[in-house]
């Protein structure tokens, strides 16, 4: 009920525009929720031209020698959709990481800010629910100047009491990093090892403090910031000649309408954090040019044989190497690899402190640089 006066609304003041709806479905929507919302419209007698994905109508150029990223950040998730590099805006994979939206920064940033309130006031503004929401209500204000400066001045004025307190902006930033990883390590699965990630943000995503520069720092490539409404200007743009139908699907790909953009290839990951060696029940394997592989059996060169009666372990499962100057590695098996708990793509290139999981529930490799007084 909720949803279709909320919808009806919007339709009451957009109808004379136009006279039909586009969408922009995002990619955490389900087919039972957009079946759902379908049959909502035709209660409300609205005409719905089609349903785009959002990541697709945002896309409107090509960047040329990278896989474009498109990156956005709904309530409670972040919305990472790979696309194909081919001729058009087209879905290759989508991965919804779960917990990692705006709910979720918001309560870091709130629980970061109280607290430097307590250290430098004395004043706590979680104490009651009307100092909390003051709170709420300032934040978009005070992560919009945390963009622009270093340092943001925070100001609550309650029970004709003032409560000043600053923040250092790198401070917001650490707030968030525990979210900001999990999206992160996420994206690092979904390009290859050989591909360089054209990041494209949405407004939203790029300004959220720290996470642009966190996302080309961990996974290299280029960032592109859309500017603001770019999903509903696209769909206006290449959605002109959609009619209303009976039938309705969701289109994953729509053509290019913007001048293609050249990038730059980068490493995904510097030497500065390339590993060495990997840690496997407490003895450290090193990597080099030499593929150093791991299965069940052993297929001759550098092997590690793993016990057979663990589930999902293939005999020729992944191999470590060290390729230009970065530590990759491959994925063989019918099972899978697990990058730091998500299934890698074919291939993916490594940094110290990485986890790799092999099996159910596995066997764990981690990363690990070793340096002595000669460097590593």
């Amino acid at each position: 009920d909720i949803a279709s006066s909320q919808l009806e609304a919007l339709w009451a003041d957009a109808a004379a525009a136009d006279g039909r709806m586009v969408v922009a479905v995002p990619g955490y929507m389900s087919t039972a929720q957009l079946g759902l919302f379908l049959g909502i419209c035709r209660e409300l007698g609205i005409p719905v031209a089609a349903m785009v994905d959002a990541a697709v109508a945002a896309t409107r150029r090509q960047y040329r020698g990278a896989t474009t990223v498109h990156v956005d950040v709904s309530l409670h998730s972040t919305l990472l959709t790979k696309m194909v590099s081919g001729h058009q805006a087209q879905v290759d994979t989508a991965a919804v990481v779960a917990d990692a939206g705006v709910f979720s920064l918001y309560d870091a940033w709130i629980k970061a800010i109280a607290e430097i309130f307590v250290q430098q006031s004395r004043f706590d503004p979680l104490h009651t629910a009307e100092t909390e929401q003051m709170l709420l209500d300032r934040l978009p204000g005070w992560l919009a100047q945390a963009a622009a400066g270093k340092t943001v001045p925070l100001h609550i004025e309650y029970q004709d009491v003032v409560h000043d307190a600053e923040i250092e902006s790198i401070a917001l930033t650490a707030a968030a990093a525990p979210v900001y990883q999990r999206v992160v390590s996420q994206l690092r699965t979904l390009c290859r090892a050989a591909e360089t990630p054209a990041l494209q943000l949405t407004d939203r995503a790029a300004s959220l403090p720290g996470l642009p520069e966190m996302l080309k720092a961990r996974a290299g490539g280029e960032v592109f910031v859309l500017e603001a409404a770019a999903t509903a200007r696209g769909l206006a743009a290449r959605c002109r000649n959609f009619e209303p139908s009976e039938q309705v699907s969701l289109i994953r790909q729509l053509p290019w309408d913007q001048s293609a953009v050249d990038v730059e290839v980068e490493p995904l990951a510097g030497n500065g954090r390339r590993p060495t060696h990997v840690l496997y029940e407490n003895t450290a394997f090193r990597i080099n040019g030499t593929p150093l592989l791991f299965g069940t059996q052993d297929g001759g060169g550098r092997f590690v044989e793993l016990a057979q009666d663990m589930p999902g372990v293939s005999r020729k499962h992944c191999s470590l190497q060290d390729d230009n100057g970065q530590c990759v590695v491959r994925d063989f098996s019918r099972y899978g690899t697990y990058l730091n708990g998500h299934r890698i793509s074919d291939s993916a290139v490594l940094a110290a402190g990485d986890n790799l999981r092999i099996g159910t529930p596995g066997f764990e490799l981690r990363l690990i640089r070793v340096e002595n007084g000669d460097g590593p």
